[in-house]
């Protein structure tokens, strides 16, 4: 599938964002603080969530496609609006908003495209994040960027960093091109255009760059210094080959064109780029496995982790390159030198593959043909694999993520300690847990402030557990809908605050000013399990959703 076809294939498809791992940006990945305090009782206002959670602030946003970094802990939703809700660490900035250590997932950022200076119109189409920056893509082909850039990998001059969204300009032969999709390591930017060319910014000092040279030198003070590139450079040893597809891991780079054939370049410690030595590649080079003439051998998609780099071929089968355990092969002390297939997982048919710091995700079709998600990574110490809360964290071989047993899930972002999924709605969705799981809802009817007793139980809306009678709403509802609902305040405002960080606002005086609800319509969405009405003739406590 051209990156064209996948765009295309993204606007029609949505879903909700669930949530795993760890919570609290600022101590995320930081080895002399530990994880959260209180975690795992569920003390701690930033929790680590040890299975997946519908996040609150976005159930009410159609997703399309959600982004991070495997060395990130920020992340980019985009909705099917074309908006972006940016969440995570704010390191240098990363998310646009200056002077903020993070921006919290219950109150993600809005970003819109014409908030950056695009023309009426113009949507984000794609995002990368590295582990300081984030790259934002129009639908004009324009790109944006913010975060760290002491090597130049926001495309601006060189400073510490690039407080708000900037814009990046790409030319090639004195034109502007039109960039579709970007990719993003922690020192260096990839972006691809639609006419398949890649463009490439920030430090040579691997061959992250892929134009041939480091440019390493010995400067004042003897110190060692490399090439920075702070406007985009076009990649020469691609020229002539159609480019669909780029991704990024810490220092190392993967290209797939529209043949099937795949290109590395980049760091190459522990045999990441699978060409069977460690020798850093400085110009993209052919993957040899990949490169035909059979076509079934050849690629379909192209994955890269911290430390490995993974190829999925014409059959769906699953090949992997690098370090990936601690211990035994595929470790650092025996990486996988060229790219193999997984024993536990040779007869999967893949339809997913994404890396995050320790964690690795497939999809593939379960027995019964539906949606399997399959996980495993050693280390996974905040409950990013998102096992649950009775089972281990980490998991040394592939195994199925029980707790999504059931969940239609289309995209997965594997950061360095947590992991985003979107799903589509359906029937499990009203059973699972959400993030926060309390957010002080009123104990009372909204629309009247009073109980109507045993035969008239308040509806309880998916987003902010707010009670509605169902007469109080305009217009009233004969009977409790089916799937998910949403009460007016959460239609007015799509992914706004939820629990601690919602804005209180003040209550129309009369009922009849209130917007009616109007009930999501999709042919994906089957819709839930009708919301219950409360059991309890006085008002009762909120029932957890277990």
């Amino acid at each position: 599938m051209t990156a064209d076809e996948a765009q295309a294939s993204t606007e029609t498809r949505w879903g909700r964002v669930l949530i795993c791992g760890g919570t609290d940006w600022p101590k995320l990945g930081r080895k002399d603080r530990g994880g959260s305090a209180g975690a795992e009782n569920g003390e701690s206002e930033n929790p680590d969530l040890l299975e997946p959670y519908l996040l609150r602030s976005l159930l009410n946003v159609k997703s399309v496609s959600v982004h991070t970094s495997c060395a990130g802990c920020h992340f980019v939703v985009l909705d099917i609006d074309g908006q972006a809700w940016l969440f995570g660490r704010n390191g240098y900035s990363a998310l646009g908003v200056p002077d903020a250590e993070y921006v919290s997932e219950n109150a993600p950022r809005l970003v819109k495209a014409t908030d950056l200076g695009a023309p009426k119109g113009t949507k984000f189409v794609h995002a990368a994040c590295g582990r300081n920056h984030t790259i934002l893509v129009g639908s004009d082909g324009s790109v944006w960027t913010a975060g760290q850039n002491n090597l130049g990998q926001c495309g601006q001059s060189v400073s510490p960093e690039v407080s708000s969204f900037q814009p990046v300009s790409v030319t090639h032969g004195g034109k502007k091109e039109h960039v579709i999709q970007a990719s993003a390591g922690i020192t260096f930017s990839l972006v691809l255009t639609k006419s398949g060319k890649v463009f490439s910014f920030g430090s040579a000092e691997k061959g992250q760059l892929g134009n041939g040279t480091t440019g390493e030198r010995i400067t004042t003070g003897n110190k060692t210094t490399y090439d920075i590139e702070t406007t985009p450079i076009y990649i020469k040893e691609l020229d002539g080959k159609h480019i669909v597809k780029i991704v990024s891991g810490q220092q190392h780079s993967l290209a797939l064109d529209s043949t099937g054939v795949v290109y590395v370049w980049g760091y190459n410690g522990y045999c990441r780029l699978g060409l069977g030595n460690q020798v850093d590649v400085l110009k993209p080079k052919v993957v040899p496995q990949f490169a035909g003439p059979n076509e079934n051998s050849m690629a379909s998609d192209i994955v890269a982790g911290p430390s490995n780099s993974i190829v999925v071929d014409n059959q769906k089968m699953y090949w992997m390159a690098g370090k990936w355990k601690n211990s035994g092969e595929g470790s650092s002390g025996s990486p996988y030198s060229t790219f193999r297939y997984m024993q536990d997982i040779m007869a999967c048919k893949v339809i997913l593959a994404r890396s995050g710091g320790v964690t690795h995700w497939l999809v593939t079709p379960d027995d019964d043909g539906s949606p399997m998600t399959v996980c495993w990574g050693q280390n996974a110490n905040n409950g990013e694999l998102g096992l649950g809360p009775e089972e281990r964290k980490s998991a040394s071989k592939p195994t199925k993520n029980v707790p999504l047993s059931g969940i239609d899930v289309f995209d997965i972002a594997a950061g360095q300690n947590t992991t985003c999924f979107l799903a589509k709605p359906n029937e499990k969705f009203s059973d699972m847990p959400r993030h926060p799981e309390d957010v002080n809802p009123p104990p009372l009817c909204v629309g009247c402030g009073k109980d109507h007793g045993e035969d008239d139980s308040p509806l309880e809306c998916d987003k902010c557990d707010a009670p509605w009678h169902l007469q109080c709403l305009n217009p009233p509802l004969d009977a409790v809908p089916d799937g998910e609902w949403f009460c007016p305040d959460c239609l007015d405002d799509p992914g706004a605050p939820v629990g601690a960080w919602a804005v209180k606002k003040e209550k129309p005086k009369t009922k009849s000013k209130r917007p009616a609800p109007v009930e999501e319509e999709d042919e994906d969405n089957e819709g839930g399990a009708k919301r219950k009405a409360a059991k309890a003739a006085a008002p009762a406590p909120k029932k957890k959703r277990q």
